[in-house]
């Protein structure tokens, strides 16, 4: 792995697109005929749909699960996809998936880390580490780095890592990642990993660009259409800004509720569209690079999700490259 250190401008370009842009828009008119995908998590609300985006546009994609017969059962209707056994909290498993991979000794032109979960309960894996970093951020980081040949090989890889406008809700602790000396809070161990995601972006960007390896991090939008809310009640909903007392959805806010169709376009985006060749390492949202907001400007508005922008903690340098060397540890320590 090869590092530089270019880094690339955080602030829109324009795309043209906006938060209503859906995947099909994005894409539209470009070819994927000959290209190979890996989406994780591929088989519901916005994976799903950008499994069906890649594919219509001529992409092959594999699709890892953990549930292959609940996944092959919801891709059952696509032709060109392929369900593999993936376990992102298990090194074994993601170790097992990579090796297959490659000993098809094709290239990977798009890998997108998609698979997550989202304000779950207090709960460890077996090597102690808080769920929520260990699927969303150790995980994607050991399943891309195995892949490592299979993305330089391709020539001109693009690695698209989910995050969240959730990232507001904390830094990465470097200190206590796993809870082990603070207060465990759903939201703020969430708001972590999204913040793991995107540095995770800025970090892989710089390491892998040399090899034609681009990375970027992305905020879908809020999307209910998905299993990532099956651990919030009514209360938590509201709490969000997402569903208005009588429980209906709140569309168009700032907070940007989504369908699953818009929720995929940002992540199509980073990983298809010609206007980013050249760049990466940067967090975009709304089908384009989202500015950087200040502390001080969050504070100014109704709510800590209101308003496009990333934090400047989100796409820190030196944080990116404390939390890969971290990351590297962590996965050595496991096997």
């Amino acid at each position: 792995m090869t590092q530089t250190t270019t880094t690339t401008p955080q602030r829109p370009l324009p795309s043209g697109f906006g938060s209503t842009s859906t995947a099909d828009e994005v894409i539209k008119g470009i070819d994927l005929t000959g290209k190979t995908a890996i989406v994780t998590g591929g088989y519901g609300g916005i994976g799903l749909a950008t499994v069906r985006t890649l594919r219509d546009a001529g992409a092959q994609v594999v699709v890892p699960a953990r549930n292959t017969e609940g996944a092959r059962a919801a891709l059952k209707d696509l032709d060109g996809v392929r369900v593999e056994e993936l376990d992102l909290v298990e090194p074994a498993s993601v170790d097992a998936f990579a090796e297959r991979f490659l000993a098809e000794g094709r290239p990977l032109h798009l890998l997108i880390n998609n698979a997550g979960v989202m304000a779950t309960p207090l709960t460890r894996d077996a090597r102690g580490n808080e769920l929520q970093f260990a699927v969303n951020h150790l995980g994607h980081f050991r399943l891309t780095t195995r892949l490592w040949p299979a993305l330089a090989a391709a020539g001109g890889a693009r690695v698209v890592a989910l995050s969240s406008r959730g990232h507001r809700y904390s830094s990465v602790v470097f200190e206590d990642l796993n809870f082990e000396h603070r207060t465990y809070e759903p939201f703020l161990a969430y708001g972590q990993s999204k913040t793991a995601n995107s540095l995770f972006a800025v970090e892989l960007d710089r390491r892998g660009r040399a090899e034609g390896i681009r990375a970027f991090a992305v905020h879908p939008g809020a999307i209910l259409d998905t299993a990532l809310t099956r651990h919030l009640d009514d209360d938590a909903l509201r709490a969000a800004g997402v569903v208005d007392v009588d429980g209906r959805r709140v569309l168009n806010t700032g907070r940007q509720v989504k369908t699953v169709e818009q929720g995929a376009a940002t992540t199509v985006w980073c990983a298809t569209s010609p206007a980013l060749d050249g760049l990466g390492g940067v967090y975009c949202e709304d089908a384009d690079i989202s500015p950087v907001i200040t502390a001080e400007e969050l504070a100014a508005l109704d709510g800590p999700l209101d308003s496009v922008g990333v934090l400047p903690y989100a796409v820190d340098q030196d944080a990116a490259t404390r939390l890969w060397e971290v990351s590297e540890r962590l996965m050595e320590a496991s096997g």
